[in-house]
């Protein structure tokens, strides 16, 4: 008879899920924010310049079109737009919601998906304080910082369009294409 312990971590089914209305397991939750805060320490770039932020733009196009995605796709410096597009499909919400998520990721210095989650650390959501400016940000995934070593975040990178967590799975994946450890 073995005494190991089962093995609770949620697993790809049980993943947390911010767009559910259902409740949810506090662990699930407790490791999607693990899962981004490994991303944040391990997607950091030792430099980032314009021609990096249209490479990146371009990954993107190529992945959205080849899916035939519907995002509007967006790399900044704080109010310096160094690449923006929207493909098929994309529309004017998509717009606004890449403003709010790039200026939450921009001001909490972390991923939109990770603020918004954060907020729902012992019920409720960060959206029900009433500091929080809903016009202006949204707790919602898709937007992350771009880290340089020993300097931290130096631009944003934004997608809407698909499900927030979806939004957010894009942009890790394009980073780590980006820096290849695809």
């Amino acid at each position: 008879m073995s005494l190991e312990q089962p093995d609770l971590t949620p697993g790809p089914d049980t993943e947390y899920d911010p767009d559910s209305a259902a409740e949810q397991p506090e662990a699930a939750l407790q490791s999607l924010i693990g899962r981004i805060e490994h991303e944040m320490a391990t997607l950091q770039f030792g430099s980032f310049s314009q021609t990096d932020a249209l490479d990146l733009g371009l990954l993107f196009v190529e992945l959205g079109t080849e899916r035939n995605l519907p995002i509007a796709i967006d790399v900044r410096r704080s109010a310096h737009i160094l690449f923006h597009v929207s493909l098929p499909g994309a529309t004017p919400d998509n717009e606004i919601w890449v403003e709010r998520k790039s200026r939450t990721a921009e001001q909490y210095a972390e991923p939109s998906l990770l603020v918004g989650l954060r907020g729902r650390l012992g019920g409720g959501r960060i959206e029900d304080n009433g500091w929080f400016d809903q016009s202006r940000y949204a707790a919602h995934g898709g937007a992350f910082p771009l880290y340089m070593k020993g300097t931290g975040p130096v631009a944003t990178v934004t997608v809407s369009g698909l499900p927030q967590k979806a939004d957010h799975d894009l942009v890790v994946e394009a980073l780590r294409t980006f820096k290849g450890t695809a």
